[in-house]
């Protein structure tokens, strides 16, 4: 299987998440695939794919086996074939397509974010999954994820898919790791940081919400 480019792996992507959050609408027809493709929230990078670009990239996809043309549809719809394609369990397919998605994350980070995709048990649960593709890679050579070196100001270590190559990670490979010291006072948050930084907020504010609700408590 050749590397995918980033339009491929967003079309991709895009149709596995659909798929299984708005399975009503599933396949998709090329605009409805577009504005997923589109989307402001949920996606790093943002991208702004047109038509013929998204078609460009589903007719490569099709060569390979990993997207088809429903036939039951007057407008010609798409559905992907990724587990089959790449031979990968259901786990193991939600956490790329993610990562796909919305680029590096930590264990935890892919855990809350793919509570509408897949309910993993718990956080040691996803780095099962993690764990198994990258041995899976280590073994046939065709590495799928990588865990990047922690960032700094961050716990935990993110990972990152390999599906469309290393080049991509450039960006994050080289924001250091967590032994390197930021002066904030001469370096200003940029705005990729900063909405960063409110999804991780939100995120925890979701998932202390979810404990209470659990817990049959309520919030002060």
């Amino acid at each position: 299987m050749r590397q995918l480019t980033p339009h491929e792996a967003r079309v991709l992507a895009t149709l596995m998440e659909k798929a299984r959050t708005v399975p009503d609408s599933y396949p998709l027809s090329l605009n409805t695939l577009v504005l997923g493709c589109n989307q402001k929230t949920s996606r790093d990078p943002v991208m702004d794919l047109t038509e013929s670009q998204a078609q460009a990239a589903i007719d490569t996809l099709k060569k390979q086996s990993l997207v088809f043309e429903a036939s039951s549809s007057r407008v010609p719809r798409f559905e992907h074939n990724f587990q089959r394609g790449f031979g990968v369990s259901e786990p193991q397919a939600v956490l790329l397509g993610l990562l796909m998605l919305r680029g590096p994350q930590t264990p935890g980070e892919l855990r809350l974010n793919s509570e509408r995709w897949y309910k993993f048990a718990d956080i040691a649960s996803v780095e099962d999954a993690l764990a198994e593709l990258k041995a899976r890679g280590d073994d046939s050579g065709a590495l799928m994820v990588v865990q990047l070196a922690r960032a700094a100001g961050m716990r935990e270590q993110r990972w990152a898919h390999l599906l469309c190559g290393e080049s991509l990670l450039m960006p994050y490979q080289q924001a250091g790791s967590g032994d390197e010291v930021i002066n904030r006072e001469t370096e200003p948050v940029s705005l990729g940081q900063a909405e960063r930084l409110q999804q991780r907020i939100d995120a925890l504010e979701h998932q202390v919400a979810h404990l209470y609700k659990e817990l049959g408590l309520s919030q002060a």
